[in-house]
């Protein structure tokens, strides 16, 4: 048996993507400063300090802790995270935003336990796959649990509610069930009943009908819902080749919405042009190719499926960002992992990648 240190190229395709995303944020923040000059530091200071700092510090622990230990205490994690993320419909500890109650209040720092939610989800999955083995092609054992989890996962996700992060959550977990060897029908089926669900959301859930719509028809209402699409293709297109230079973006400037949140691609595209976007996707694909890699090669299928979850799970909201600010997709409200505004978000994700650097640990047979 021979032990592997901790995956190096992984690590490395991490670091690169915290500095690029430091650089993009640092700039696209100036166009809330010009916007918004008293909250500017506040938020600065919270995606910094809350992200970058906690969550290096957050990497390095999960990165020396056993991986086994998630295994052996998922269920407690698991029940944990739920109970945690209610606590956003406690009054005086949780406030709403929009009409979304997804926030606790810490001070001055806001947070989102269904970042908690994320991780208890799918260290609970693994666990349960892992455990079955072969038996998950079974109905009883693979598909049927799963369904159980997920409506009770969702059941808290929608009530806040947070429609997009839950699918992403389910979309990974279906990963999951793929790779640990569910039949393909089975997969098929729930995918239908999954397109049905949407439906059925979009119907009883006024803003899913609406950014379906929108996806649709962006031109339909410049000045109103296709806003932001309208407005990030004109951001992305102004890029060109080299773009206009870092800290040169015009749309930040009182055109882009969100352009430290949602928007934030469309920035970088517009400073760093063609060349940056496909750089910064390309270190994406990277990260996502080693992290599948480090699944393939881990010694026990919990720790293959687990990293597995996490890598789709980072990267699934990372093009889906990028894909509504390109109007290929609906727009989701979900942060570009370790570049958009969202400092709870890069902590957890940087938990989860220590988690991985731990797995990537493990020994080759």
């Amino acid at each position: 048996m021979k032990t592997l240190k901790a995956d190096k190229p992984f690590l490395l395709s991490v670091i690169l993507l915290m500095v690029a995303g430091l650089t993009i944020f640092s700039s696209a923040s100036l166009g809330l400063l010009a916007r918004n000059g008293p909250s500017f530091t506040s938020v600065f200071l919270n995606h910094i300090i809350f992200g970058f700092v906690l969550g290096t510090i957050a990497m390095i622990i999960t990165s020396k802790i056993p991986y086994r230990f998630w295994r052996k205490n998922a269920l407690y994690i698991y029940i944990g995270s739920l109970f945690f993320t209610l606590l956003v419909f406690v009054p005086h500890l949780g406030f709403a935003h929009g009409g979304a109650h997804r926030w606790i209040l810490i001070g001055s720092f806001s947070f989102q336990p269904s970042e908690f939610l994320k991780i208890g989800f799918l260290v609970y999955t693994a666990a349960w796959f892992s455990g079955m083995k072969d038996k998950v092609e079974n109905f009883r054992y693979g598909m049927l649990p799963f369904l159980i989890i997920s409506a009770i996962t969702g059941a808290v996700m929608l009530a806040q509610p947070d429609t997009t992060t839950f699918m992403v959550m389910f979309f990974a977990g279906l990963v999951m069930l793929i790779s640990a060897g569910d039949k393909l029908r089975h997969v098929a089926l729930l995918f239908l009943a999954g397109v049905v669900a949407i439906g059925v959301l979009a119907i009883f859930r006024p803003y899913v009908m609406q950014r379906i719509t929108t996806f649709m028809n962006p031109a339909d209402d410049p000045q109103g819902s296709g806003y932001q699409i309208q407005q990030s293709l004109i951001a992305i297109g102004s890029g060109r080749i080299t773009g206009r230079g870092f800290g040169q973006s015009i749309q930040k400037f009182n055109f882009l919405p969100e352009p430290i949140g949602d928007s934030i691609f469309a920035v970088a595209s517009e400073e760093f042009g063609f060349i940056g976007a496909v750089s910064l996707i390309f270190l994406i694909v990277f990260f996502t190719m080693r992290g599948l890699k480090i699944a393939a090669r881990s010694k026990d299928s919990f720790g293959g499926l687990l990293t597995i979850g996490i890598v789709i799970l980072i990267t699934a909201q990372s093009f889906i960002n990028i894909g509504a600010m390109l109007a290929v997709l609906p727009l989701s409200g979900l942060p570009l992992i370790f570049v958009s505004q969202g400092g709870s978000a890069l902590l957890f994700a940087l938990a989860e990648v220590g988690i991985i650097l731990n797995i990537s640990k493990g020994s080759r047979v």
